[in-house]
């Protein structure tokens, strides 16, 4: 019996980019093929070509023995591919029946929409799947998981055979992604196909049955579980031997750096997104904020760095109070800042890399002298930063816009932590970084804290966050569900927190 997938000698170029050059991979029914590798590796313009969004340059598609050409996505539907993005394609304010229907709308007595029917279906395909989603739930009313079955669940109602799940663990908590491989499981086990994409070695070597790397548009390799491990795929994915654990000694938490006092903060949709939460973090330290995204964190790091207002409470920073200050006050106050929205509040995209190496010290010495920028010292600091963190660059001339997002987050966080700093706030500081330099940054934050600053860490990844803090705030709803300290604590506490269940409550017995 043919494949059920098969891609042979797929290659697409961009101006100055071949993003697949001459991939081959092969799809078996009823198993889960896993596509590893770093970002810019070409993972995402494969599935792009597979869901017909790319048209290859070279190259064909064969579905089960057969060529075959697929222009657009409903191409690739009419042929059984469904893809579900990483960024929900989901109604919120309309029902799980009714983002289900879109585009295959049925009608009744020749006027109306015939949603009983359709969510008869959905209900047959919830129950035969495990998935468990109620038909006539208003999308925005479910959690994150339950809508991302919403989004598998429109796959299955097209008779999609061939799923493409596009880093489908990145907003679950760790039971959602337990529930997620349950149905997964489930699907292929009554013969769906499944291609995960992933960068989550220990989800990849779980639910995987056969694995394809790639390197720079290329496929470097493929293998399976039983042949590999975390090490050898992170190296296929790098080209070298990569450190996974963060290697560090115990913390020796000193004086409080951070103090957070009843802090309020609103939201952009006007209501609180932070609503009276305390904590310090110490010099010596790090502290790290686990939660599914979208639970205040991200206004607090704002309120934290001065790019949102506060609505009571008190921030002080080495015992300066900057509740009201500027981000100019608090940067010269001794923090640093590496931002989520690193094109929004990290860069000046127009500006040369050289520019937005000094965008925080460009008025101080020795980047200026009476009032004159050293041109000199600026290029000089600029080239050593871009050896130091492998920057990818033609040169420290090219702008800043122009450059890969990894390569983006990599000149922040070489401005951000090659000056000495009492505090440094990093919010999802590793986001779009290959597991190389995942690494360096990890072994930066940790020197940090060594020499004596106190570190605040905002991340999505719960393995992030168990690797690198010395103490784990959990937040949900906007409030701290509890602050523990890290080698008391496992991922399926830390799971339940983030699903809005107190500490104590997860500890008492069933």
């Amino acid at each position: 019996m043919p494949p059920v997938l098969e891609l042979k000698g797929i290659t697409k170029r961009f101006p100055g980019v071949l993003a697949n050059d001459h991939i081959d991979l092969q799809l078996e029914e009823g198993t889960v093929l896993t596509l590893l590798g770093e970002n810019g590796a070409g993972k995402s313009t494969l599935m792009n070509v597979l869901y017909g969004l790319y048209t290859p340059d070279e190259g064909e598609i064969v579905i089960r023995g057969r060529k075959v050409d697929i222009t657009g996505p409903n191409d690739a539907i009419a042929l059984g591919i469904g893809m579900v993005h990483q960024h929900f394609m989901l109604v919120p304010v309309l029902t799980v029946t009714e983002n289900v229907m879109l585009g295959m709308e049925s009608i009744k007595n020749g006027l109306f929409l015939d949603r009983d029917t359709a969510a008869r279906r959905l209900q047959e395909i919830s129950d035969r799947y495990g998935l468990s989603v109620p038909p006539h739930a208003v999308v925005e009313d479910l959690p994150v998981g339950i809508q991302q079955r919403v989004e598998i669940i429109k796959l299955l109602y097209r008779n999609a055979d061939i799923l493409i799940l596009d880093e489908p663990t990145a907003v679950l908590t760790p039971q959602e992604v337990e529930g997620l491989f349950e149905v997964i499981r489930s699907l292929v086990s009554q013969g769906k196909s499944i291609i995960f994409i992933s960068h989550k070695l220990k989800e990849v070597l779980e639910i995987s049955d056969a694995i394809v790397v790639l390197r720079g548009g290329r496929v470097v390799g493929t293998t399976t579980p039983k042949e590999s491990g975390e090490r050898v795929l992170a190296s296929m994915m790098v080209g070298r031997e990569v450190i996974l654990t963060v290697p560090k000694g115990p913390a020796q938490p000193a004086e409080t750096i951070l103090d957070v006092q009843d802090l309020y903060v609103m939201g952009d949709q006007g209501t609180m997104a932070v609503e009276g939460i305390s904590f310090q973090v110490h010099a010596g330290e790090i502290v790290g904020v686990a939660g599914v995204q979208g639970n205040g964190q991200t206004e607090l790091v704002e309120a934290l760095t001065g790019l949102r207002p506060t609505i009571e409470g008190t921030i002080r920073i080495a015992g300066q109070d900057v509740t009201h200050a500027s981000p100019r006050v608090i940067t010269e106050a001794g923090t640093a800042h590496i931002p989520e929205d690193r094109q929004r509040d990290g860069l000046v995209l127009g500006y040369p890399i050289a520019d937005n190496m000094i965008l925080n010290t460009y008025y101080l010495e020795p980047t200026a002298q009476r009032g004159i920028m050293q041109e000199e010292m600026i290029v000089s600091h600029a080239e050593h930063l871009v050896a130091e963190y492998d920057v990818r660059t033609p040169s420290i001339f090219t702008s800043a816009g122009s450059l890969s997002g990894g390569n983006q987050q990599k000149v922040i966080v070489a401005r951000e932590l090659s000056r000495p700093v009492k505090l440094t706030i990093a919010s999802q500081p590793t986001r779009g970084l290959d597991v190389g330099s995942i690494e360096y940054i990890h072994s930066q934050l940790v020197k940090k804290r060594d020499a004596g600053a106190a570190v605040f860490i905002v991340s999505a990844e719960l393995d992030e966050v168990m690797s690198l803090a010395d103490r784990i705030m959990v937040m949900f709803d906007g409030r701290i569900m509890g602050i523990l300290p890290a080698e008391q604590t496992t991922k399926e506490e830390l799971g339940l927190m983030m699903a809005g269940v107190s500490a104590a409550a997860s500890a008492m017995p069933s």
